[in-house]
């Protein structure tokens, strides 16, 4: 199949992790895809990826930036192809009490998590509703099913997320276009390192694979699934208890999980 025939995907947060892997997944399965991140780690991405049965693009691109989100529109408008599949991933978190956490890391937090993904979703949703095609898949987390004491910002963060996908979604479900909402309980990625919650009991237990998230968030893409929990069979049952506890026991669970100086415990 030529470059021109076949489908176009996009992923942000592409550089590692969850995002690096459903890039894999896309490109495995026949898209040529867009592959975003912040770091110059995305062209090591896109050269680990070679090989594949699509081409990857790599954008370095800082989203939490008004221009670099212009640069990213830009840079798929050249290729002169529609998205058929978009998959917004990028996701950063900072881990403490908030009456010590820096306030800019936590602004930052919001810009990636929030606001990039609503503008990210504008566009790409409107362009979808006028070809009456197309799929979205946002990353959330199951720590967004109940307050999150210790990471107050990036749960509310991915709350918002998990809200704003399931409005879309059944906004959405005459138009050809689906939308779905990944939620990973505790997965092998830099995360942890880059929010500081090395020291806590979720950063130091045992995580799930990313390729086993992506692989499940890109089924339930393909599928036309509204929410699906990825990870181990322990992730997504702690996911499917969460969301029927009261927000007070969902919060002392949590704060379990991430209270600093928990991973002591183990």
């Amino acid at each position: 199949m030529s470059t021109t025939e076949r489908p176009l995907a996009l992923v942000t947060g592409a550089s590692s992790g969850i995002g690096f892997e459903l890039a894999r997944q896309f490109l495995s399965n026949g898209f040529d895809t867009v592959i975003v991140a912040e770091n110059d780690k995305i062209h090591t991405a896109a050269e680990e990826l070679k090989g594949l049965d699509g081409d990857a693009y790599a954008e370095q691109i800082d989203l939490t930036d008004t221009q670099g989100m212009a640069r990213l529109h830009a840079a798929v408008a050249a290729l002169g192809r529609p998205l058929e599949a978009v998959a917004i991933n990028a996701g950063i978190g900072v881990g403490g009490p908030f009456v010590e956490t820096d306030l800019e890391a936590e602004l930052n937090t919001i810009d990636l998590n929030v606001i990039s993904t609503v503008v990210i979703a504008k566009w790409v949703a409107s362009d979808m509703v006028q070809r009456n095609h197309g799929k979205i898949l946002f990353t959330s987390s199951v720590i967004s099913r109940a307050p999150a004491p210790f990471q107050a910002i990036y749960g509310a963060s991915k709350a918002f997320v998990q809200s704003f996908g399931q409005a879309l979604r059944n906004e959405l479900k005459d138009t050809g276009v689906t939308v779905t909402t990944l939620l990973p309980g505790p997965t092998e990625t830099d995360f942890f390192e880059r929010a500081d919650l090395l020291d806590t009991k979720v950063g130091s237990d045992d995580k799930d694979d990313p390729a086993l998230v992506a692989k499940q968030g890109f089924k339930a893409l393909m599928d036309g699934d509204g929410n699906v929990l990825g990870g181990s069979l322990k992730s997504r049952t702690m996911g499917l208890g969460s969301n029927v506890m009261p927000d007070a026991a969902g919060a002392e669970f949590n704060r379990k999980l991430s209270e600093p100086g928990s991973g002591k415990d183990k």
